[in-house]
């Protein structure tokens, strides 16, 4: 039996042009599937975002991922194999907070987590059984998974393809965040010794970690840097502002080889971060928190959110002004979104504020409720203004002169990685996103 596992692409041209191949990482989940996939059936994945899918293919089962961005375009691919008479199964976030929407495109949808249920697909699948929904009954433990199928991608059309994740949920419940809904409030570990193991057979001097945050759970973090501290490797991931008080756990990350760290900062408003749940990250302990990555030889990308109920249209200019005297060495602006599932939405909703259910609008890069101290078109060109500025030639000179005096070995890597911002940024949004928001915000 043949199986084919596909992770659709953005229908949005923008958002497909800010994510070149430099930045992209492959669909991980699609891979561990296959390696949970019993050997009976030939596995194939397809990441339409670097290759085409073939409609014709002789396949007997077809499963699809995503996000709510891409949905429209994954019950788009669902269709057509199934006008062929080929049985569809989809799951991943979007599915789970809007399953049966995802039922008028499926023959099954799995609601969560699909480690614990995939083998019952598999199964009913099998004996002509398939049921429309499927539910772990709990969430999966995390020991004792497979090795995933990385065999199956397609090396050189991803920044790497070397991605690995430790551990899954969040307890702090951001509104307008889906990963506590999907993957629960409690943090579930792999065992270390497992991850290393997968690390090991990688073969890589570069790991991506994928995990929403590699320091969630502070005691497993110092007892997986430890391990990784012989394992003579270079990693990235992402984390949240609070590693930066552990001074033992900085220290360690910086002896297993952290190079990078994605810290989601948000706001710059501490009434902004209190509407949204996320009061952990203090504001005035910011430029500390950077300054303390720095000392450790750590790069920060710093991600920030524009469109909270605090925000008016001097947020932009704010914002953009800390990111650039705060010595962050890399940034991203992104628009409050409302996914289906979390309680920003459900609030929005009472307030009779979304005013958009296209779900490709759903990317980040698009206004789709209405903001209280602007109109949805001033976000939407502010948050691209603060893209082209931070991204801009001379601001992006004047980044590296100061790494040059800090951490010179890592001149050439960043300067690669903020000249392939600047070519996406550009090439997303052009001159005219800049000249749009400076002529809007001069009129008032």
């Amino acid at each position: 039996m043949k199986l084919m596992l596909i992770c659709p692409t953005w229908e949005d041209v923008h958002r497909r042009k800010m994510r070149a191949r430099a930045f992209r990482f492959p669909p991980v989940n699609l891979t561990l599937l296959a390696a949970m996939t019993p050997e009976e059936w030939e596995v194939s994945i397809v990441d339409e975002n670097v290759d085409d899918i073939d409609f014709e293919a002789d396949v007997d089962l077809v499963g699809i991922t995503t996000m709510t961005a891409t949905a429209p375009r994954a019950y788009a691919i669902a269709d057509r194999f199934r006008a062929r008479g080929v049985r569809v199964v989809m799951g991943g976030m979007h599915v789970s907070a809007m399953p049966q929407e995802a039922l008028q495109h499926a023959d099954a949808v799995v609601v969560g987590e699909a480690e614990g249920c995939w083998h019952r697909v598999l199964e009913d699948f099998k004996r002509g059984e398939m049921k429309g929904i499927y539910r772990s009954e709990k969430f999966p433990d995390l020991a004792g998974l497979p090795i995933p199928r990385r065999d199956l991608l397609r090396k050189k059309a991803n920044l790497t393809t070397d991605t690995i994740q430790t551990a899954r949920g969040c307890p702090f419940g951001c509104s307008f965040c889906a990963v506590s809904y999907f993957f629960g409030r409690e943090y579930r570990m792999r065992p270390v010794k497992e991850v290393i193991a997968e690390i090991e057979a990688m073969g890589s001097k570069f790991v991506g970690f994928l995990d929403d945050n590699i320091a969630g759970d502070r005691r497993y973090a110092k007892e997986l840097f430890q391990a990784l501290a012989s394992e003579g490797i270079m990693w990235a991931g992402q984390a949240s502002t609070t590693i930066a008080k552990d001074k033992e756990l900085l220290k360690l990350a910086q002896k297993s080889g952290c190079k990078g760290l994605f810290v989601g900062f948000e706001s710059i408003s501490e009434d902004s971060l209190g509407e949204v749940g996320k009061r952990f990250n203090r504001v005035e302990e910011y430029r500390e928190v950077i300054k303390r990555f720095h000392d450790h030889g750590i790069v920060v990308e710093g991600a920030f959110i524009f469109g909270f109920d605090h925000d008016d249209l001097g947020v932009f200019e704010r914002t953009l002004e800390f990111a650039k005297k705060s010595g962050l060495d890399l940034a991203q602006f992104g628009i409050l979104t409302p996914l289906p599932g979390t309680p920003l939405r459900a609030r929005l909703e009472r307030e009779g504020r979304i005013i958009s259910n296209d779900w490709t609008m759903y990317n980040i890069g698009h206004a789709v409720f209405r903001p209280k101290n602007m109109t949805p078109e001033q976000l939407e060109e502010g948050t691209q203004w603060a893209w082209l500025q931070f991204y801009s030639s001379p601001s992006i000179l004047a980044r590296l002169f100061r790494l040059a005096g800090r951490t010179p070995s890592f001149l050439l890597p960043l300067l690669l990685i903020n000249a392939g911002y600047h070519r996406m940024v550009y090439d997303a949004y052009g001159r005219k996103g800049w000249d749009r928001w400076d002529r809007r915000s001069a009129s008032g």
